[in-house]
């Protein structure tokens, strides 16, 4: 049975055609590094193509009416109907960073085939571009997939782009579904080599829960994990681990840059990895009320990927890999988040550039944010 959209793991995508509320973002603050000061990463290139246009009164408007994704699960190799779901992932950097505590970042959308399989409807999807994550509920007989023209493909950039235009409906290519490999492994410590216990990996990011775990393979106290249901192709997988930098596999920030892992139906293939400490990223936080469970989150600044997260009280301490750019939020009051320096949405965030000397970000939550003009 499918699980709840908010609490998917990413490997069981179990979206029950949803189209959650866009929280706004993020938080206030000086920043100071030792390092010199990121200038501003460009948007994503890609922009949505489906939206519409309209001059009234003088000023061009933007249609916003939803529209609907339609695609058909199906077993390569048979036909077969396959029961499932998919999710449509933002190409658009700055919607793809709508994520938060306790959800995989796979997107707010999507929807799932009936009990018979074969067809799914994604409705009330907001103009734009996406990529389609697909899933199979029995993930022992089938693997999960970014949707290509013609088949499955472990890297999202490799898969279709799917262009929602206001009010319309839109077909997708046919998802069809591969036999499941396993890739198994160990995580270690770079400092010592001491094995890395209750990290993730996973084929994308999450926000995690400081309670809720139930998100895919954690690491057990040697290290090791053991990770199924990935369709037969290349795949760049998240590793995390406490008090450590998060990484794509060969140790990068950036997903696009990093070490494919070749999975192949049914059989086992090794990745080891290797995390480092990485850089100090800390500050304070003022805020009148803090709520239980606020945190930090780093989204690197070119892919709008999370790339680390950390629980916080009146101050942080986050580890980063160094040579990036990130966007920090800080879900941290009982209001719309807040991005660094102080920015009521992400369009406003100021990059900051993490290097190997620690980095200074507070947060001042007790003000109004600021808000781009029009």
């Amino acid at each position: 049975m499918p699980r709840s959209p908010r609490h998917a793991i990413p490997l069981t995508v179990a979206l029950l055609v949803v189209s959650l509320p866009l929280p706004a973002a993020a938080s206030p603050g000086l920043a100071q590094s030792a390092a010199p000061r990121a200038t501003a990463a460009a948007p994503s290139t890609s922009t949505f193509a489906a939206t519409s246009h309209r001059e009234e009164a003088g000023r061009s408007t933007v249609d916003t009416t939803p529209g609907e994704v339609r695609t058909t699960l199906r077993d390569r190799a048979t036909g077969a109907a396959v029961r499932g779901c998919v999710s449509l992932v933002p190409v658009d950097r700055d919607r793809l960073t709508v994520v938060y505590q306790g959800e995989p970042q796979d997107g707010r959308h999507g929807g799932c085939t009936g009990v018979d399989g074969g067809d799914v409807l994604a409705s009330n999807v907001p103009p734009g571009r996406y990529h389609l994550l697909a899933e199979p509920y029995d993930n022992t007989q089938y693997g999960m997939q970014w949707v290509g023209r013609h088949g499955g493909t472990g890297q999202r950039e490799r898969g279709v782009t799917i262009r929602v235009r206001p009010g319309k409906t839109v077909t997708a290519p046919t998802v069809r579904f591969d036999p499941p490999g396993t890739v198994t492994g160990r995580v270690t410590r770079a400092a010592d080599g001491t094995p890395v216990y209750f990290g993730y990996v996973l084929p994308l990011p999450v926000v995690p829960h400081p309670k809720y775990s139930d998100y895919g393979v954690i690491t057990d106290d040697d290290g090791r994990y053991t990770l199924t249901g990935l369709g037969p192709y290349r795949w760049p997988l998240y590793y995390t681990g406490p008090g450590l930098a998060s990484q794509w596999s060969g140790g990068v920030a950036d997903r696009r840059k990093a070490d494919t892992v070749r999975v192949r139906s049914g059989t086992s293939v090794t990745s080891n990895q290797t995390l480092v400490a990485g850089t100090v990223v800390s500050g304070t936080i003022a805020v009148d009320e803090m709520p239980n469970y606020s945190q930090v989150i780093a989204f690197h600044a070119r892919t709008g990927d999370v790339t680390g997260v950390v629980d916080v009280g009146a101050d942080y301490t986050l580890r980063l890999l160094p040579g990036q750019r990130v966007l920090l939020r800080c879900d941290c009051a009982h209001a719309p988040s807040r991005w660094f320096p102080n920015a009521a949405e992400v369009a406003g965030a100021q990059p900051v550039r993490i290097r190997h000397t620690p980095v200074t970000a507070d947060f001042d939550l007790t003000g109004p944010a600021t808000v781009p003009t029009p």
